[in-house]
């Protein structure tokens, strides 16, 4: 049986840590900038690297005529409305409960696998499902309280993680010829492209371009979108089944950024949740074993 390596162990720390601070980076974006435009450029920038990359260092070739289309359904879920809904649920809610919801994600994508499949859904998935759903309840219960977090916020992040799960679905039910590397710098790039009109529909204050915007541009950029996907990766390579352990690690680290960057609350309600979470999780993924 495949046993962790001190390497796998660091790799999986590391990942878990970056990925966590996705929310964090994002809020401080905000105070600057409005959502869609702090977002906007960052899918430009990161689709125009990745593609001089793509292009400019491995010479690869275009994507084939039909797969146009196919990149632009799936980079419009997997980006422009799960990240676009995302940044905008990030005025309304702590970062704390988005990195707990973001968990979730596998739970969803099996449930809607099996709907595309039209296979039966066992028991013991909708029991992870209940159990993730009542996790983040509990979770933002005393946030709704204080301000923390607003209903309509925790819709616009249910929603961004329904859209999410349905551009994984669908990128995994697609026969790709050009490579990963190749799609994920269009999606991106196509991505930002369809949420400008938006950017600039929805403008209603100043934005300010200054050292904190940029910080948090980069570390979305590089740590999380170059860094952390890189390393996921590298565990999925190594044993699929053992890098989605990673993924419970993740609102633990989400919770503990928030209280020390942001002043956000730690009770007991907060970590009743994040039991939960792990909890379904953990059946979700056993289950899968």
């Amino acid at each position: 049986m495949h046993k962790f390596s001190a390497r796998d162990i660091l790799t999986g720390l590391l990942f878990s840590m970056l990925w966590a601070s996705a929310s964090v980076a994002g809020k401080f974006g905000l105070r600057v900038s409005e959502p869609l435009v702090l977002f906007t450029v960052r899918f430009l920038l990161a689709g125009l690297l990745l593609l001089a990359y793509v292009y400019g260092v491995q010479r690869n070739p275009l994507p084939r005529a039909r797969e146009w289309k196919q990149i632009t359904i799936f980079g419009t879920f997997n980006t422009a409305l799960y990240l676009g809904l995302f940044i905008i649920a990030l005025q309304y809610v702590t970062p704390g409960i988005t990195t707990l919801a973001i968990a979730l994600n596998p739970l969803f994508i099996s449930i809607m696998t099996a709907v595309w499949m039209k296979r039966r859904v066992p028991a013991v998935e909708w029991t992870s499902i209940a159990l993730g759903i009542a996790g983040v309840v509990v979770a933002a219960y005393p946030l709704l309280q204080t301000s923390h977090a607003t209903p309509g916020g925790l819709m616009l992040l249910a929603l961004s993680m329904l859209t999410y799960s349905f551009g994984a679905v669908y990128y995994a039910a697609v026969r790709w010829e050009s490579t990963r590397i190749t799609i994920n710098a269009w999606q991106v790039f196509i991505g930002g492209l369809l949420i400008l009109p938006l950017a600039f529909f929805m403008h209603e204050k100043e934005n300010h371009f200054t050292v904190t915007f940029w910080l948090s541009l980069a570390w979305l950029i590089l740590p999380v979108s170059v860094v952390a996907v890189n390393l996921w990766l590298r565990l999925l390579k190594s044993d699929a089944v053992r890098a989605s352990l990673w993924l419970y690690l993740c609102p633990i680290f989400g919770f503990l950024y928030s209280w020390l960057l942001l002043g956000e609350p730690l009770t007991v309600y907060t970590w009743a949740g994040t039991i939960l979470v792990m909890t379904a999780l953990y059946i979700g993924q056993r289950k899968g074993k």
